[in-house]
């Protein structure tokens, strides 16, 4: 048994929703002021942990050191990559229903658009955002539902509330991605699993979008086509693999495949 996943999960959540609630509100007033301040709420999140958790910098250290020990990294990055076809697929499954719309003025509002990002954004999304949403949806979150529901309505509650914090075009590919972190989180007892696994997530988006400056994925046929294959493929796997984890939270003698 980790201390520093029990740790964690003592964390009052009161306490936590407090500061979480607080540091939206001044990431929302500055947001107002044409400021974005969503990177500067996550670290704030962040230095909370930090100082909740200050006390077990040696659990962590041996939680770091034992990051692959319940799941490889190959199965992470499968897990990843799944998730990163399929939600492609997503968005142009909701850009094909938007286009079919004639007034679509106020829904493409929320569909990605290319625009260029600093440095400073895309260490947030990558590295800040991982962190402070995996504590907080998985780490404190699915944790505290976990006392009062069955595990499988834990996932499903957390997964929707994180889901909700997402685009349009995003909200059900973020709910699919949701449930495989939580479910990794649960099969490793090790927060620093679907922190890892969320970063990899990031890191490979980005990219993609900064890399993809000729916006290929979303004009070229043949490239949109490979992509929406790729991306049934990956749900139904998803699908499976979620399937076969469910059993197995629910029994965990169950040996998985």
């Amino acid at each position: 048994m980790s201390l520093f996943n029990e740790k964690i999960k003592e964390i009052s959540i009161k306490e936590a929703l407090i500061i979480i609630i607080l540091s939206y509100l001044a990431a929302f007033a500055l947001k107002f002021f044409n400021l974005s301040a969503m990177g500067i709420f996550n670290v704030v999140i962040i230095l909370y942990f930090v100082l909740s958790l200050k006390d077990f910098k040696h659990e962590f250290k041996l939680e770091v050191s034992e990051i692959f020990a319940r799941i490889s990294f190959n199965d992470i990055l499968l897990i990843v990559l799944l998730n990163i076809f399929f939600s492609y697929g997503m968005l142009y499954l909701v850009g094909f229903a938007i286009s079919l719309i004639p007034s679509d003025t106020y829904l493409r509002f929320f569909i990605p658009i290319k625009s260029i990002i600093g440095i400073l954004s895309f260490i947030s999304i990558v590295l800040v955002s991982p962190i402070a949403e995996e504590l907080i949806f998985r780490g404190i979150l699915l944790n505290k539902l976990k006392l009062i529901v069955p595990t499988l309505f834990a996932i499903l509650i957390s997964s929707l509330l994180f889901a909700s914090l997402h685009s349009v075009g995003s909200i059900f590919s973020a709910f699919i991605f949701a449930i495989c972190m939580a479910i990794l989180y649960l099969k490793s007892e090790n927060i620093l699993v679907p922190i890892f696994a969320h970063f990899l997530n990031n890191l490979i988006g980005e990219s993609i979008y900064h890399i993809d400056y000729a916006n290929l994925l979303f004009t070229n046929t043949i490239v949109m086509f490979v992509m929406s294959v790729l991306a049934v493929v990956s749900f139904i796997l998803i699908l499976k693999f979620i399937n076969s984890n469910m059993k197995y939270l629910n029994n965990p003698k169950i040996k998985i495949m």
